[in-house]
């Protein structure tokens, strides 16, 4: 069964619509269509897209529009720090589009941002949501080096989904860019997460879960996949909620230090509650 969500035409929503209107900010919330909008601009949480709002892949799950983007908007930390403190944010999550025209896949914007948020409110926690870089180890070390409290990156589904799911990802390099943020800094949290109802079997989602506790993930998110339209890859069955309750189950047996699974979960959804529960 489709799982129900909560209506975004709360006062709530528009007031965060109308702060993000106001500093030519994205959100993937609104960008990617994600169905826990409602939710989150009612609880004044977003998740901030930067880098614009065109991606240079084309992955048939999600709605972000691709093509050839626009440079980086150089006001865009400035503006996005002053979003956070408007908003009255203790959490704050941070995402982009994928830009392989970029020389470090825009590494050194995320670091803008960070530090910008980091000027205006030193005791905002911070979570990235990166995508892989090309594999590119000291694009990832620019970020880390930034000092965010969590860093994500989604493996997204099982290897034997990645041609139809992730046609221009590479599974191994996911789980490289996961085990690099450790080797890094090992204070960093590490988190990733999949999706499933694409075609993926119970032990397929297991053997993820063993790859990245073998990478130090702490992290591990899991939700149904919902087809944002007709032109996008079709569910293949909904995950019961019992399901869910194994995954979170074994997930714990497994070594993660928090997981999150349920339908509606996405990566950054309720993102500062699971952040807490690590402190």
């Amino acid at each position: 069964m489709k799982p129900k969500v909560k209506s975004p035409l709360s006062p709530e929503v528009f007031e965060v619509k109308k702060i993000l209107r106001k500093l030519n900010l994205h959100t993937v919330c609104e960008e990617a269509s994600c169905p826990n909008i409602g939710d989150c601009f009612s609880r004044k949480t977003a998740t901030f897209m930067i880098l614009g709002d065109t991606c240079t892949r084309a992955c048939p799950y999600c709605d972000v529009a691709h093509g050839k983007p626009k440079p980086p908007d150089p006001d865009e930390p400035e503006h996005l720090a002053e979003a956070v403190k408007l908003l009255g944010l203790r959490h704050v999550v941070i995402t982009s589009v994928n830009r392989d025209d970029l020389p470090d896949g825009g590494a050194s914007h995320f670091a803008d941002v960070i530090k910008a948020i980091r000027d205006k409110l030193p005791e905002c926690t911070i979570e990235v949501l990166i995508p892989d870089f090309q594999g590119n180890f000291n694009a990832l070390k620019i970020v880390a080096d930034a000092k965010p409290d969590v860093i994500n990156h989604n493996i997204e589904t099982v290897p034997s989904l990645y041609k139809k799911v992730r046609h221009r990802g590479d599974y191994k390099r996911s789980l490289d860019i996961i085990k690099w943020i450790k080797d890094i800094d090992s204070k960093i949290y590490s988190k990733s997460g999949i999706m499933v109802g694409l075609g993926e079997t119970k032990e397929e989602v297991f053997k993820v879960m063993d790859d990245l506790v073998r990478v130090n993930c702490d992290i591990f998110t899991i939700g149904q996949y919902l087809q944002p339209s007709k032109n996008h890859l079709p569910v293949a069955r909904y995950v019961t909620p019992e399901e869910f309750k194994e995954y979170e189950k074994v997930g714990y047996e497994k070594g993660f230090k928090e997981v999150y699974s349920g339908a509606l979960v996405r990566s950054s959804f309720h993102a500062d509650e699971v952040f807490y529960r690590l402190r």
